[in-house]
């Protein structure tokens, strides 16, 4: 590849000067991104002429048989076995061929059946496993004797979709996140179809337009929520069939709902007899040996992102779910483990030396852009969105300017401020480092802002409604009861979302309840607990009954994402402030034609408050967060014209005067 014009090389540099100390460290990135690319892909023009493994290796039926193909480089010899040759271990082997593939034709289309159970034997030093195929499309558990093993799956009967015409939303990406297991209000694993029957229709009158789903990879322990992968290339077999998975993604798309998928490249189950681990005998064949190929506080394997055939295997495992499955996009796990050899662990990213160091592992970075690459090679119109706490410069600019290729990063440092907050008395609440952390991001980089993830409610954690009203949730979340602490966690769980989706974000994720405040914690079925399904499930009843005030948010969240979505207001740009008080707890600023007012103060009203605007116009309320279907007070008026006006405060400034309750916000529109 030819070496672009310095301009191009600098790009990074020239939207943050800042970081001109480590131009080095950041050309270095450039030129491993291109002489790996070269190398790779030599005259091709992309990735996807390049990440086809699905399509070589793997089970693959022509008119006169099966062709059965993996890589091994380190075995010494392999065999397939299954139901269909009574599990022989000497009837199918396969033949050694050039690169460590191994190769095996099959005489005849009914040999193999579609559904048939099969294994590989892999012999390495003398001594041999059965393993599951590293590329099968299917992996289901025994439940007799609880092991794993694969399926061929080959239906005569193609899955026809309907979805061509589809492509995600020209808005901001309103995020819906959810986990099809623990989906239903049943206390049992929930499945695809029961998902697209009874949570794709709340997802869409919700609002939301995407929805990111978890865990869909198969992987072999219920309660790791999918991020203990063990086969890349297999719709998880707990929650129903790969048909079902593609008629959820198709009936999606049917409403207009964008699809992400939680994708998990960062790591991988350490088990030997599910995974993909050692499968030709050695640590090293997809991971790095020792200590550095092991994740202390994760208890998995880590990928060698320097060896070309696993950039293959992982880019192919990209290509096939879009494909295969119509995904329109992912989040990647685990960004900042991939990109740091002590993978961020306990370290405060409080200075630029730390992005550039020899605990860089540029190898990852370079995977990373060339998943990027490929994904928008597919579907220019797809999703990407980086999980990094770490802020790396660049994770969301393109590669050829020193950039890592991702659409948007999540914002993660915003929970962990609300989470700090309310260990705070609400009259120490500190406006100014409310607006720095919901405003600042890296120049020119897209965010996904949220107030709570599904990392928020893991057992041993609590949602953020839970920390505000704890016990009370219990006992007083009738409309009937009154609880001052009840009240309180209503006000505050409204407006934190509504600060948070307005103030500064491209984009917005919630996790599945959360948004009408899910009063409990998850947890997975697991031995410390009985193996119960207790907290793995969603109490959708409790929004749905009209005597509780679960209710009461819903319709705020409704109304919010409507409002967000239909002014574009996430689309803004920079908010520009207008007014911002500490000791009154008042945040003021405006986007565009909008103006958003919040008074944190718990106990204080004001009556006359002026808001500076700086022109002339006139403006409504057209959302509050305490009008009384959301289980507020009523305290605000729809129905006022607010005129602009010479201010007492200074009669050079121009505003409003407008009455401002305790423990709300309202959003005014400019009239035409």
């Amino acid at each position: 590849m030819q070496k672009k014009d310095k301009a191009s090389e600098i790009k990074l540099l020239e939207i943050d000067p800042w970081l001109t100390p480590y131009r080095q460290d950041i050309e270095h990135r450039i030129d491993r991104y291109r002489s790996v690319r070269q190398t790779l892909l030599g005259k091709k023009q992309g990735f996807s002429d390049f990440a086809n493994g699905h399509k070589f290796f793997g089970f693959h039926r022509n008119d006169e048989g099966w062709y059965y193909r993996e890589w091994a480089p380190s075995a010494e010899s392999l065999a397939l076995i299954g139901d269909f040759n009574g599990w022989d271990r000497d009837s199918h082997r396969l033949a050694k061929k050039p690169g460590g593939v191994w190769e095996i034709f099959i005489e005849g289309r009914d040999t193999l059946k579609h559904g048939s159970m099969v294994k590989v034997h892999v012999v390495h030093g003398g001594s041999g496993r059965d393993r599951i195929p590293l590329y099968i499309k299917r992996v289901v558990q025994n439940k007799l004797t609880n092991d794993f093993c694969g399926q061929v799956w080959e239906p005569e009967e193609k899955f026809r979709w309907t979805d061509d015409a589809f492509r995600t939303s020209s808005s901001s990406p309103v995020i819906y996140e959810a986990h099809i297991g623990m989906a239903q209000e049943k206390e049992a694993i929930g499945t695809y179809k029961e998902f697209e029957e009874n949570i794709l229709p709340r997802i869409k009158e919700a609002g939301y337009n995407t929805v990111q789903l978890m865990a869909l990879m198969e992987h072999p322990y219920y309660a790791s929520f999918g991020y203990h992968v063990s086969n890349y290339f297999a719709a998880s077999s707990w929650f129903g069939s790969p048909e079902e998975l593609k008629s959820l993604v198709d009936k999606a798309h049917s409403m207009g709902i964008a699809v992400l998928m939680d994708l998990v490249h960062s790591h991988a189950v350490k088990n030997i007899a599910e995974g993909i681990n050692e499968f030709d005998g050695t640590e090293y064949q997809f991971f790095h040996a020792g200590s550095r190929g092991y994740h202390t506080a994760w208890d998995s394997k880590l990928f060698n992102y320097g060896r070309h055939e696993v950039i293959h295997f992982l880019l192919s495992s990209i290509k096939f779910w879009m494909e295969e499955y119509h995904f329109d996009g992912f989040r990647f796990d685990g960004v900042t483990s991939m990109i740091y050899k002590d993978h961020g662990l306990g370290t405060a990213f409080d200075d630029y030396r730390k992005y550039f160091s020899m605990n860089t592992d540029t190898d990852a970075l370079t995977y990373l852009q060339f998943a990027n690459d490929l994904i928008k090679e597919l579907r220019p119109d797809s999703i990407c969105i980086a999980e990094d706490m770490s802020g790396m410069p660049g994770m969301c600019l393109p590669s050829e300017g020193g950039g890592i290729g991702f659409d948007y990063r999540l914002a993660m440092g915003v929970p962990d401020f609300w989470i700090n907050t309310l260990k705070l008395s609400d009259y120490d609440w500190d406006m100014h480092r409310l607006w720095h952390e919901l405003t600042t991001s890296r120049p020119c980089e897209k965010r996904i802002a949220y107030v709570e993830s599904h990392d928020q409610a893991l057992v041993g954690d609590k949602t953020l409604i839970f920390r505000m009203a704890d016990k009370d949730m219990y006992w007083h979340m009738d409309k009937a009861s009154k609880s001052m602490a009840i009240d309180r966690a209503i006000a505050l769980h409204k407006m934190a979302r509504f600060i948070t989706i307005s103030l500064g974000c491209e984009g917005y994720l919630n996790f599945m309840g959360n948004e009408f405040g899910h009063p409990e914690w998850i947890d997975f079925p697991r031995e410390g607990n009985g193996w119960s399904f207790k907290h793995c499930q969603r109490l959708w009843s409790l929004s749905d009954s009209p005597f509780l005030r679960y209710g009461d948010l819903k319709r705020f969240d409704k109304a919010m994402v409507e409002q967000m979505l239909s002014g574009h207001l996430m689309e803004g740009g920079t908010p520009k402030q207008l007014w911002l008080d500490q000791e009154r707890k008042l945040i003021a600023y405006a986007k565009d034609d909008y103006l958003f007012i919040f008074n944190f103060h718990p106990t204080d009203s004001y009556d006359g408050l002026e808001i500076p605007v700086h022109e002339e116009c006139s403006l409504q309320v057209v959302l509050d967060t305490d009008d009384e279907s959301f289980g507020g007070f009523g305290r605000i008026s729809r129905d006022v014209i607010y005129s602009t006006h010479s201010l007492g405060m200074n009669p050079e400034f121009t505003g409003i005067t407008i009455y401002s309750p305790s423990r709300t916000a309202m959003l005014l529109k400019k009239l035409r």
